[in-house]
């Protein structure tokens, strides 16, 4: 996920968010690599909505247009 920083961790407003399906046969390095690639991919998005003047609060959460 993706946010806004506030004074609270983890309490901004939300700009992007993904998942990744995971199943047993993976080991502690794939999840971490798996997780390294999405935090990268999510934040670049949000990034991009940003200084495209995309993203609008309101109130708690956030709108972003297509």
């Amino acid at each position: 996920t993706a946010q806004y920083v506030t004074t609270g961790l983890d309490q901004g407003p939300s700009l992007e968010q993904e998942i990744a399906r995971v199943d047993h046969a993976q080991q502690p390095a794939d999840l971490i690599a798996m997780g390294r690639d999405i935090e990268c991919a999510v934040l670049a998005r949000a990034l991009k909505y940003h200084s495209e003047h995309r993203v609008f609060l309101n109130g708690k959460k956030t709108v972003v247009f297509r």
